[in-house]
C-alpha cells in the first residue's frame, strides 16, 4: 500500500510525475463505459420503452404508440419524460450529497481509496441494471440515481487528484488528454456493444437481452480498469484544510459551511461556476437525450444510434487533443467560448433535421465530437486554476453537481417541453437558452483575478 506521506507535484520529477499522469488517466477510459454506453445510448431509450410498457402493456410500436401517462406517487409522467425526471432527481440529490463528499476528500489522506470505492460501488449499481425487465421502471429508476451518484463522487475525488499530481502549465494537456483517453476507450467498448446489439439475432439474443448485456459489459469495464489508477496513484497527506472540532463526519459539514460562508472572496471562481452551470446543462442534455431524440423523433434504430455515438466518441478523442493544442496558444477561456458558438450551431442544426435523414445526421455528430471533448476538459482544467489550496475536492464537488450525466437544469426543461408539446424538436431549441446565458456569464470571467484571488500560480496562457 502506498504510503500517505507521499510527495507533492512540486516535489515529483518529471517522468515520477507523468507516471502517475498516466495512471490518473485511465480513470477516463474506466468510467467512460458507462457514461457512454449507459448513460448516453442505452439505458435511455431502454427505460423509456420499460415506462411505456409499464403504462401501456407490450403492444406498443412505432404505430401504435404509448399515450397513457404513469403514475408515480399520485402524478402523472409521461413515460417519455420519465428518464428526465430522474436524471433531475439525481442531480438535486448530488446537491446534497458531493459537497460532503468534497469536504471529506479534502480531509483524507486517502483519497484514491475513495475514487475507488465509489467507482467500484456504482459499477455494482450500474451491473444490476441488467435485472431490468418487463415493466420494471421503479428498479431501473432507483439504480439510476445510485450509479449516477457514485460516478458524480468518484469524478470529485478524481479532478482533485489532477491538481496533486500537476503543475498549472500541464493542466490543460493533462486534462485533455484524460478525456481523450476516456473517450477511446468507451469508443472501443461501444464497438463491441454496436456488434451485439446489430447482429442480436444472428447470435441468437433478443434486442432486449443484447441492450441488457451491454449495460453488464459496461459495468464490468467500469470495475475493472478502475485498478489501474487505483495501483498508480499515491495517496498525499491533505493540507491546507480548515481544521474543525468533532469527529470527521461533523468537521466535514463544518469545513463545508465554512467554504459556502466564504466563496464571495473568490468572485471569479463563483461566476465561472454559475456560466459552467448553465453551459454544462446545456452539454450534458445534449448528450443524455440524443439517443432518445434520435429513436424517437427522428426514426433512427437503435443499431443506427449507437453507430453515430461510436463516431462521436472517435472523433471526440482527437477533439479532446485538438483543443488542448489550441488552448496552449489562445488561453482556455477563449477556446471554451469558440466550442460554445458551435454547440449553438449543433442545437440549431438538430431542431430542423428531417427524419430519418442519415448523412445530416452523421454531420452533425461529428460536430459535437470536435467540441464534447474539448469543452469539458478545458473546462476542468480552467476550474482547476480557480480552486484555493486545501479545497479542491470539495470545490470540485460543486463542480461536479453539474457535470456530465448529471445535469439537471436542462433535462428538467426537455421533459417539461415535451411533456407539454408533445415533441422532443421545441424542447432541443430550449437549449440554446442554456448556451447563450453560459457564454455570457463565462465572457465576464477575469482569469487571472480569479488565479490570483484563489492565491495560485497562474499558467502562461490563460
Amino acid at each position: 500500500m502506498t504510503s500517505p506521506g507521499a510527495p507533492s507535484v512540486a516535489d515529483l520529477t518529471g517522468s515520477e510525475r507523468r507516471a502517475e499522469q498516466r495512471a490518473w488517466y485511465f480513470y477516463d477510459w474506466a468510467n467512460s463505459a458507462y457514461v457512454t454506453t449507459i448513460a448516453t445510448v442505452l439505458f435511455a431509450p431502454y427505460m423509456t420503452s420499460v415506462a411505456e410498457r409499464a403504462a401501456c402493456g407490450s403492444g406498443v410500436s412505432e404505430a401504435n404508440p404509448c399515450r397513457t401517462d404513469l403514475s408515480v406517487l399520485g402524478v402523472a409522467v409521461s413515460p417519455g419524460s420519465l428518464i428526465f425526471y430522474v436524471v433531475t432527481l439525481a442531480t438535486v440529490l448530488s446537491a446534497v450529497v458531493l459537497p460532503v463528499v468534497g469536504a471529506f476528500a479534502d480531509r483524507s489522506p486517502r483519497k484514491k481509496h475513495l475514487m475507488a470505492g465509489f467507482a467500484w460501488a456504482g459499477s455494482a449499481f450500474a451491473g444490476c441494471m441488467f435485472l431490468v425487465t418487463g415493466g420494471n421502471w421503479q428498479l431501473g429508476a432507483v439504480l439510476l440515481v445510485a450509479a449516477n451518484l457514485c460516478l458524480g463522487g468518484s469524478l470529485v475525488v478524481y479532478n482533485a487528484i489532477m491538481i496533486e499530481i500537476s503543475a498549472p502549465d500541464e493542466r490543460d494537456r493533462v486534462s485533455s488528454r484524460g478525456w481523450a483517453l476516456g473517450y477511446l476507450g468507451g469508443g472501443l467498448l461501444l464497438a463491441v456493444n454496436l456488434a451485439i446489439v446489430t447482429f442480436h439475432d444472428s447470435i441468437g439474443l433478443s434486442q432486449a437481452m443484447a441492450v441488457r448485456i451491454c449495460l453488464l459489459m459496461a459495468a464490468i469495464w467500469w470495475a475493472a480498469f478502475t485498478i489501474i489508477p487505483f495501483r498508480g496513484i499515491k495517496n498525499r497527506p491533505a493540507t491546507g484544510a480548515v481544521r474543525q472540532p468533532g469527529g470527521v463526519v461533523r468537521q466535514s459539514f463544518g469545513q463545508l459551511w465554512t467554504t459556502l460562508r466564504h466563496m464571495r472572496a473568490y468572485p471569479m471562481t463563483l461566476l465561472f461556476l454559475a456560466a459552467y452551470l448553465f453551459y454544462n446543462d446545456g452539454i450534458q442534455t445534449v448528450i443524455v437525450s440524443a439517443s432518445t431524440y434520435g429513436e424517437k423523433e427522428l426514426g433512427f434504430e437503435t443499431s443506427v444510434l449507437i453507430a453515430t455515438i461510436l463516431l462521436v466518441q472517435f472523433v471526440a478523442f482527437l477533439g479532446a487533443l485538438l483543443f488542448g493544442r489550441i488552448a496552449h496558444s489562445l488561453g482556455s477561456k477563449k477556446t471554451i467560448l469558440g466550442g460554445l458558438v458551435v454547440w449553438m450551431i449543433v442545437v440549431m442544426i438538430a431542431y430542423v433535421l428531417p427524419e430519418e435523414s442519415l448523412l445530416p445526421f452523421l454531420g452533425m455528430a461529428v460536430l459535437i465530437g470536435i467540441v464534447l471533448g474539448g469543452t469539458q476538459a478545458l473546462s476542468r482544467s480552467f476550474f482547476s486554476q480557480l480552486v484555493p489550496k486545501g479545497r479542491e475536492a470539495e470545490y470540485f464537488s460543486l463542480y461536479e453537481a453539474c457535470e456530465r450525466g448529471t445535469s439537471w437544469l436542462g433535462t428538467l426543461v426537455f421533459g417539461l417541453m415535451h411533456q407539454w408539446l408533445d415533441s422532443y424538436r421545441p424542447a432541443i431549441v430550449a437549449l440554446l437558452v442554456f448556451f447563450v446565458v453560459g457564454m455570457v456569464l463565462l465572457s465576464r470571467v477575469d482569469a487571472r483575478r480569479g488565479i490570483a484571488d484563489a492565491g495560485n500560480a497562474a499558467p502562461a496562457m490563460v
